[in-house]
């Protein structure tokens, strides 16, 4: 099936493709990989007069080092992400999950802005995200204002973007202290989206006990979860196998599952404890080993 007619724009700068998007509103989208929108436009799910790329808009591609923050542009994509020296060296977590996003074609043209932008409820992005607390920047006429990845997604689909904002940066905080940090997910045999994905960034005391931990899921609900009976489970315990596996029996407390096609509430539940069980002690390894 064809996409219904649109008018296609290319601008060359930040500033240019935000007045496009005032000037026509809730009539045109930003195109960055194209990996979700323009499957979407081809079954006739979303129907857009104006479509705005920024694959020319300079600065919005790169990951560097700066003031604490690894940062990443928002058209930088999967693949990038995955293969940067700076991300496997300091952020592990994230070059792992990115190498494991969709296939190789996906990874080459799909964007980490793209992706947190679709707001897929189980894409693989907003879980290790939240789990190192990252912010978004995010562009208009008026400047720029920055939004914490746990405010920046309201449900399926939907973020807090208004129709002339551009998201152009994810800024990741580095870890300090003995800390470690994983992702896994039971992907879709077809789409390679999570069923269930855990991301866990743990940290630990001198004396080897959980210090904090900020563990997501992606899967389960409407929009990645914080689970925090599992943080609160492993606060100041030292995390032994015991200690994980009943952690991770509460991954699933508090998110409302429903049965669908892929399995039932129960069956997804079980998972997320598994994968989480799993995660959390890939984590502890890295920490203890730092």
């Amino acid at each position: 099936m064809y996409a219904s007619e649109f008018e296609y724009y290319a601008p060359g700068t930040v500033a240019e493709a935000v007045a496009l998007l005032g000037k026509y509103g809730d009539d045109a989208k930003v195109v960055s990989g194209s990996q979700s929108l323009v499957p979407m436009m081809k079954l006739r799910l979303s129907s857009l007069k104006h479509l705005v790329d920024l694959r020319k808009v300079p600065g919005l591609t790169g990951i560097t080092e700066s003031g604490g923050f690894v940062v990443v542009g928002g058209m930088t994509t999967h693949h990038a992400v995955s293969v940067s020296e700076l991300v496997k060296k300091k952020l592990p977590m994230m070059a792992e999950a990115a190498g494991n996003i969709g296939d190789a074609q996906v990874r080459n043209l799909g964007t980490i802005g793209g992706s947190l932008a679709h707001a897929d409820p189980s894409a693989d992005w907003p879980a290790v995200l939240t789990a190192l607390d990252a912010t978004l920047v995010i562009a208009s006429a008026g400047g720029e204002r920055s939004v914490k990845i746990g405010d920046f997604i309201l449900g399926p689909l939907t973020t807090v973007l208004q129709p002339a904002e551009i998201l152009t940066q994810v800024r990741v905080p580095l870890p300090q202290g003995r800390y470690g940090g994983a992702y896994q997910k039971l992907p879709h045999p077809a789409s390679r989206f999570a069923v269930v994905g855990v991301a866990a960034e743990m940290f630990l005391d001198a004396g080897g006990a959980v210090q904090s931990s900020r563990i997501a899921i992606t899967g389960l609900g409407p929009k990645v979860s914080r689970a925090s009976s599992v943080e609160q489970a492993l606060q100041g315990k030292k995390p032994d196998a015991a200690a994980l596996k009943a952690a991770a029996a509460k991954a699933a407390d508090g998110i409302e599952i429903r049965d669908d096609l892929i399995g039932s509430a129960a069956y997804k539940a079980n998972l997320a404890a598994v994968i989480a069980e799993r995660v959390l002690a890939r984590a502890v390894a890295r920490a203890t080993n730092r």
